[in-house]
């Protein structure tokens, strides 16, 4: 593992300074981009206008013309968090805007992913006369044209990346000739964007009354959840998305849905955070399209009473316990069968169970890419001889590019292909997996390095003393961070004055440097480290009997050796701020 500080302009830095920013935080901004305080602010007036979306003024009329005639709206949606909570927005939205519509959501194991001939023919059954596709749908062409053929006509919203074909009408930041600069909307965000040019098309027409026109921020909360689980870049724009739906939850008006996540998650709702989205709630809501089927996920959040939100959450909840179990013996099988391979040989990582569960191999297939950092991809055996694959991504490589280059060099050996550049779904012939291993691994060869393979860590630098303060931790704890805006992690050297184990799985510490003693924790580690350590670290609070207390949370660490920490003060200071 490398540490290394991240690159920031100073000029910017300076600029946030001045203008109030904490300067600890100026060089964090200026180093993701920031160059003026404007950047961050996260009023709903910084959103960028949906207008610039293409073909969002033609879908936005086609919809105001389906609730002005009450025409039959059947959505469709992905079956992962950001397909439901897309689902959930679109049922909620339409329902604001005056019209009840139904939705489906495809049992994954059975029909795959997408708009699929056979979804649509599912679909069919409801006699809907349009379809609205959520978080999916910019590669079913096959099945857009069942649909026509069916009388069906099919509006699609989705933000994955496009093929070659394209179907008719679309809604997709990612397509070809599409003006909107925020490419990183997550498929809830294009499907509020939608609803806005919905509601401003049925305001033209005078269907509101003065001042009573629907309020679709009460939304934002849904499109939070969403945005924040799908991992999609945290950019400007949807860090108004987020912080703006995050507000609503602290404030107490989430839709019981999410309320009820909350609690099953032993979370307050109060101090809600974007990591509490990325790691507590998402992966619940996940865990009904992994293990079951997401309606469950879509009910839960479209319950309109406490007592069944309750019932469904504790259900979500139970099932992302038993999908943790089943993730852990797949990751001990998994590690198994690499103890025969020495991952410095090879470029990629490509592994196949028969027993390994389909709804799994994509965090599976995460967390040997942490381990490894190596571009991993995980099948698990589907129907009629295919197998269907889950790919995780490291930086240096867009996985989607990658793959598709597999593709152009076996035409025909990958069935079906979706994704981003970091994360991407499959299927193959089982017979073609050796084929498909050796491409794949020359494909990456291709585009990376051997330098591109070494594990590297990015810090914001080491803080001075007085910058170990409750109240650093308190303002970072408050901004939204994600992907493409990382949290800032600190480093420095610290000695190790006291280790002991806690609940079994984590260390608890003592830390000393430049005279002053910091309380730590290490997460899921409980060897002894070492006396010195160069420390990749997070400055946070620890509540604890009603008390908030500074605490150093390790991320990384490395032994440092031949080096001596000064000696500043004969009783160090420690700090409790």
């Amino acid at each position: 593992m490398q540490i290394s500080s991240r690159h920031f302009d100073a000029d910017d830095a300076h600029r946030l300074t001045a203008a109030g920013v904490h300067p600890v935080l100026a060089r964090v901004y200026a180093a993701r981009g920031v160059s003026a305080v404007e950047q961050l602010e996260t009023e709903l007036s910084r959103l960028l206008h949906f207008g610039a979306l293409k073909n969002i003024k033609a879908m936005g009329t086609r919809l105001a013309d389906a609730i002005t005639v009450r025409e039959r709206i059947l959505v469709v949606a992905d079956y992962d968090a950001d397909g439901a909570t897309a689902c959930a927005l679109a049922v909620r939205g339409f329902a604001l805007l005056g019209l009840e519509v139904d939705y489906l959501v495809p049992n994954r194991f059975e029909y795959g992913y997408g708009l699929t001939p056979e979804i649509v023919r599912l679909a069919a059954l409801r006699q809907p006369q349009i379809i609205v596709t959520v978080d999916n749908g910019i590669a079913s062409i096959d099945g857009v044209q069942t649909a026509s053929t069916l009388g069906m006509e099919v509006l699609i919203t989705d933000h994955h990346l496009p093929g070659e074909v394209l179907p008719d009408v679309i809604v997709n930041p990612n397509q070809p000739g599409c003006s909107f600069e925020s490419k990183a909307l997550a498929g809830v965000g294009v499907m509020f964007y939608v609803l806005l040019a919905v509601r401003a098309e049925l305001a033209a027409r005078g269907l509101f009354a003065a001042g009573n026109l629907p309020n679709l921020a009460q939304l934002l909360d849904l499109v939070a959840l969403g945005t924040v689980a799908d991992v999609v870049r945290l950019d400007e724009n949807n860090r108004v998305l987020v912080e703006q739906g995050l507000r609503r939850m602290r404030q107490g008006r989430a839709c019981v849905g999410i309320l009820a996540l909350f609690r099953v998650a032993n979370r307050p709702i109060e101090t809600a955070s974007a990591a509490d989205l990325g790691f507590m709630i998402g992966p619940r809501l996940n865990a009904a399209g992994r293990l079951e089927d997401m309606s469950l996920g879509i009910a839960c959040l479209l319950s309109a009473d406490g007592e069944t939100a309750a019932t469904l959450a504790q259900r979500l909840h139970a099932l992302n316990a038993e999908r943790r179990e089943i993730e852990a013996d797949m990751q001990e099988q998994a590690l198994l069968h690499l103890q025969q391979v020495v991952p410095g040989e090879n470029y990629s990582l490509v592994m196949f169970d028969a027993g390994w569960h389909q709804g799994v191999i994509g965090i599976l297939a995460s967390r040997l890419k942490d381990k490894f950092h190596r571009p991993v991809i995980c099948f698990a055996r589907g129907n009629d001889g295919e197998i269907k694959g889950s790919g995780r991504s490291i930086a240096a490589l867009h996985l989607r590019d990658a793959l598709d280059l597999v593709a152009e060099r076996a035409p025909g050996l990958i069935l079906k292909l979706g994704g981003h550049a970091a994360a991407a779904g499959l299927s193959i012939r089982e017979t073609g997996l050796n084929e498909f291993t050796r491409l794949f691994e020359a494909s990456i060869r291709h585009f990376l390095t051997p330098d591109d393979l070494a594990s590297r860590v990015q810090t914001d630098g080491d803080l001075a003393a007085e910058d170990f303060t409750a109240g650093l931790a308190q303002v970072i704890a408050k901004q939204v961070w994600g992907q493409g805006f990382p949290e800032p992690d600190f480093e420095g050297v610290f000695r190790v004055t006291q280790q002991r184990i806690l609940k079994d799985k984590h260390l608890k510490l003592q830390l000393e440097a430049g005279g002053a003693r910091f309380d730590s924790i290490l997460f899921n580690r409980t060897d002894r480290l070492p006396d010195v350590i160069h420390a990749v670290f997070r400055l946070e609070l620890n509540s604890y009997q009603g008390q908030e207390r500074l605490q150093i949370r390790l991320q990384h660490w490395l032994a440092q050796e031949n080096f001596r920490l000064p000696d500043n003060a004969d009783t160090p200071v420690v700090f409790n701020l």
